[in-house]
């Protein structure tokens, strides 16, 4: 059996992950600078994954090349776990060498520092965004007001995409029962709102589950983007300094089976966030040929 011609190499990476199928899966599609739009859509659908990335050549001064980012259902401005991902099997492979790297993305010029071992990504300009009402997002992700801890209001941040964080107590991340049609309404209310982060946090750790229904994710094993926006709101909120470099991890993804880990460090001025990063390591599970889609 042969398939159909032409066809691209492609990889599946696991990212953020220590070991195979953990953390979040990611298509990467190389050679794909002759697809359309469609196209990319097509095969982004066909893996059917979180995100399916395209690296293409960049015409942006200082860039490397130029990250398409697609969703089953629509192209991304910006994500962590696909730029961290393909930035790793990019120098895997030998496209690009190990050091400081630049990803253009439809967000802007993000840098990543690549190694052998992991991939850090600085996000864009932090971003802090409206308060959201605590009773309308516990009613979107199915748990009491009680559950809430007091004193870390929910709003939206983010560095390239927002999400708003909802502070509750740690047996309550189990019992999150996320109501989509709500969450969809939430993320309808502004532009580039990609979710909800319902988070637990203990001495410079959150345990997190991420429901992306603004991206056409319901629930994501592990979110770069939201790992950064976290920083953002940890200033914000006080729960970390306001001046200052601060290190945070994050455990997302035991809940779908897919344990994940993120490292993030923000650094602070006069109490507010001016820069995030989230470093992660990458695991390859599957490489193979795919079929161009007919225009």
């Amino acid at each position: 059996m042969t398939l159909p011609e032409p066809t691209l190499e492609y990889w599946v990476v696991d990212v953020f992950a220590d070991r195979v199928f953990a953390g979040n899966p990611l298509a990467v599609v190389l050679d794909a600078d002759a697809l359309t739009t469609e196209q990319m859509q097509t095969l982004a659908r066909e893996f059917n994954l979180s995100e399916t990335t395209f690296p293409v050549a960049t015409s942006a001064a200082g860039a490397d090349y130029r990250l398409r980012i697609f969703t089953p259902t629509s192209e991304l401005p910006f994500a962590g776990h696909p730029s961290v991902g393909t930035a790793w099997l990019l120098q895997s492979i030998g496209r690009i060498k190990p050091g400081r790297i630049v990803q253009e993305c439809l967000a802007g010029l993000m840098p990543l520092e690549v190694t052998p071992e992991s991939v850090t990504l600085t996000g864009g300009t932090p971003e802090l965004g409206d308060v959201v009402d605590v009773a309308t997002l516990c009613a979107a992700v199915g748990l009491d007001e009680a559950d809430v801890v007091e004193g870390a209001q929910p709003r939206w941040a983010g560095c390239g995409l927002s999400w708003t964080f909802l502070r509750v107590n740690d047996d309550a991340i189990g019992r999150t029962q996320p109501d989509l049609a709500r969450l969809t309404e939430l993320t309808e209310s502004g532009p580039n709102r990609a979710g909800v982060s319902v988070l637990s946090w203990d001495d410079g750790r959150a345990h997190a589950r991420v429901f992306a229904t603004g991206v056409g994710v319901p629930e994501d094993p592990a979110t770069g983007s939201a790992a950064l926006g976290l920083g953002v709101w940890l200033v914000a909120t006080g729960l970390v300094p306001g001046d200052g470099v601060t290190s945070y991890e994050i455990a997302q993804g035991a809940e779908m089976l897919r344990p994940s880990r993120l490292s993030c460090v923000v650094r602070a001025d006069a109490g507010r966030a001016v820069e995030c990063q989230v470093r992660g390591t990458v695991q390859p599970v599957a490489h193979g040929r795919i079929a161009v889609p007919q225009r």
